[in-house]
């Protein structure tokens, strides 16, 4: 957020630091984009549900609605700002892989961007500043998350404003990104009342942030009780596996479980990703969070919070999996706050962050310096009317804990993109295979049922019965009764086949009399899918 009296020296030295996160970015792009070519053979996404989304934004873009099958509305998207984004690509340019991968990338270099110029609002030195968006690139789930047409790029660039506004006090913007982040990634909710509590409480501050909260969030949760009879989406209903959002929906579990074993299974799971992200990460949080609240205060320390209360978050609320799973897809929103904290943590320029609002309330409005930074915020010179204290020099501890940390990033790279390389083959060679063969080899009108639906409607055009529940929420009661239930389903649903994992589901797949097996896919290296082998069954008559 650059001011008007901020010198040309500073500006060039801004821009210029920019361009060198662009091209650091370079680098871990082109290497995933490799180990695509080698080892998938072609580009693609690594997870299945990328191809919901393009689903989604397909029919919104020609016309049919928020809907995964054309015409028949559904709140089945978590991520409603990623699909709406996608659509709007969808109408510009094309529903396609490429377009998905251009917006991720942007998504991702914006965030890095903004990282960097929160750091520096935040007091961070310009070199450090500059390490920690590097460091951001470098790290495994965001380059995965860059090319995945996930919404997780997506939600770490919101992120990463809303904390950049938070250090200027733009109280609006920080809500604004916050509550958009929300649309983008649930999980950053967390964010929110941390945010309101960083700065002195009002009920301004209370209520701006409240009101922008649901203003923004209202549309999505009326849509979805409009469609599926709950505050939240389908996907949402299908997925929970407790907790407040599962007992709202009529799950009931131990309170041993809720209370207790999940959390801890929660915290070790971020524990590990985190170790996983970076070797040094959970070693680095704990003192850097001590040295946030020294030299930032509560205004940062509080919202730094949110990498403490990520996982107890994720276990009491809406529990589904842990926060490592899919290369963290749950957790990757937080990246750009890991980084910020850390950059904060390591050195400043000789001050305590922002100014307080006493403070800034008396300098006056008219010499009014700007919010988080009394010197530029490039460490070029002060700028007009203000006293800045003499610029720090570059400490060589400083620099060789840049050159361990990014060190290990790089090492940590290359496992990381093998592993989306191997991801992407894995889709490719089954769900989009499978929706190419159905569009080849079965009728028009046939109507198709499976646990995975994002490239087989979305290459086949099919009208598709989600076995899961994802955009098919009929199903979700039935699913609660386990494979029997989904059995009754089938018989009242009657499609013409059924695609499914039968590992997943060992009773239907033996159900000889009624499912005929005519095609099957197999991996030979199973690394993401839900099972080795899937099958297309013709259904033969509803009795299953």
């Amino acid at each position: 957020m650059p001011d008007r009296g901020e010198r040309p020296a500073a500006r060039a030295r801004r821009w210029r630091d920019d361009v060198f996160v662009i091209a650091a970015a370079l680098f871990p792009l082109a290497l995933f984009a490799a180990r695509e070519r080698q080892i998938a053979g072609a580009s693609g996404f690594p997870l299945d549900d990328a191809w919901i989304h393009l689903q989604f934004a397909r029919n919104l873009a020609e016309g049919a609605g928020f809907s995964f099958n054309p015409g028949a509305s559904v709140a089945g998207s978590t991520a409603p700002l990623w699909t709406l984004l996608l659509a709007a690509g969808a109408a510009a340019f094309s529903p396609s892989l490429g377009m998905a991968k251009a917006f991720g990338v942007a998504a991702t270099l914006g965030a890095a961007i903004l990282t960097r110029r929160a750091a520096l609002a935040w007091g961070a030195r310009a070199d450090v500043a500059l390490v920690a968006a590097v460091a951001l690139l470098w790290t495994g789930p965001v380059a995965w998350g860059a090319l995945s047409g996930m919404e997780v790029a997506l939600a770490a660039f919101l992120v990463a404003a809303a904390l950049l506004a938070h250090a200027h006090d733009r109280l609006l913007v920080s809500s604004a990104c916050a509550a958009l982040a929300v649309l983008a990634r649930p999980e950053a909710v967390l964010l929110i009342p941390l945010l309101v509590l960083a700065r002195r409480l009002t009920l301004r501050r209370a209520a701006a942030f409240a009101l922008v909260t649901v203003v923004t969030v209202a549309p999505a949760a009326l849509f979805s009780l409009w469609t599926v009879g709950t505050l939240y989406p389908a996907t949402a209903a299908a997925k929970v596996e407790g907790g407040l959002v599962g007992w709202l929906g009529g799950v009931n579990e131990p309170a041993a479980l809720t209370w207790i074993w999940r959390p801890w299974t929660f915290l070790t799971g971020w524990i590990g990703w985190l170790t996983a992200t970076h070797w040094l990460l959970p070693l680095a949080l704990v003192p850097g969070l001590v040295l946030v609240w020294r030299r930032a205060g509560r205004a940062l320390g509080a919202v730094a919070l949110a990498l403490l209360a990520h996982p107890f978050g994720m276990a009491l609320l809406a529990p589904y999996r842990g926060p490592a799973f899919q290369e963290g897809r749950y957790s990757i929103h937080l990246l750009p706050l890991v980084m910020l904290t850390l950059a904060v943590a390591l050195g400043d320029r000789g001050r305590g962050g922002p100014p307080s609002e006493t403070t800034l309330a008396n300098t006056g409005s008219h010499e009014r310096p700007p919010r988080g930074d009394a010197v530029d915020p490039d460490n070029t010179g002060p700028r007009r009317g203000a006293t800045a204290p003499p610029v720090p020099q570059r400490n060589s501890w400083v620099r060789m804990v840049a050159v361990v940390w990014l060190g290990i990033a790089v090492v940590s790279l290359v496992p990381a993109a093998t592993r989306y390389g191997w991801a992407v083959q894995n889709i490719n060679a089954m769900q989009v295979h499978l929706g190419r063969w159905v569009d080849t080899n079965l009728p028009r009108t046939a109507r198709i049922a499976a646990n995975d639906i994002g490239a087989i409607a979305y290459f086949s055009r099919r009208e598709v019965i989600d076995l899961m529940g994802l955009v098919t929420p009929e199903i979700i009661p039935f699913r609660r009764r386990g494979e029997l239930g989904v059995m009754q389903y089938l018989k009242e649903a009657c499609p013409q086949y059924v695609i499914i994992f039968p590992a997943w589901f060992p009773q239907i797949a033996s159900s000889t009399e009624t499912l005929e097996p005519v095609y099957r896919v197999r991996l030979e290296r199973n690394e993401v899918a839900g099972a080795a082998e899937m099958v297309v069954y013709r259904l033969a008559r509803c009795a299953v």
